[in-house]
């Protein structure tokens, strides 16, 4: 017969790990959107043709809870037709819009996991 004494302790016994875990998920949420709307910004520099700043000021990145950020124009009321999604654009007008967002959603779903992997790994080697 043999009796084994096992005493667990550390960062996955005691709760540290999921909270980083956690805390990490929410950093990457946030560095997400917050380089999805730099990426909008450089956008709007390539292909505004007569910029006044005004949309590039409305466009923010917001976080709604820690597992949740958005990214979006403030409502401005000709933000659909500079995407070219509004009704307003062709075959109304011959302006076919810029397409920003819709770049910018598909680069940011390339450049998220990677993201997503680097916040996450600095609070585990935080805990660790």
């Amino acid at each position: 017969m043999y009796i084994v004494d096992v005493d667990v302790h550390g960062p996955l016994f005691d709760g540290r790990l999921a909270a980083a875990i956690r805390a990490g998920a929410a950093d990457a949420t946030w560095e997400i959107a917050k380089t999805g709307r730099g990426m909008l910004g450089v956008e709007y520099i390539k292909t505004f043709k007569n910029p006044t700043g005004y949309y590039e000021s409305r466009t923010v990145a917001e976080r709604v809870t820690p597992e949740l950020a958005i990214i979006h124009d403030s409502d401005v009321v000709y933000g659909p037709w500079l995407e070219g999604v509004g009704s307003r654009n062709y075959p109304v007008t011959r302006f076919k819009g810029y397409h920003n967002w819709r770049r910018v959603t598909q680069a940011l779903a390339k450049a998220a996991k990677p993201i997503a992997e680097q916040a996450i790994d600095r609070r585990l080697r935080a805990v660790t």
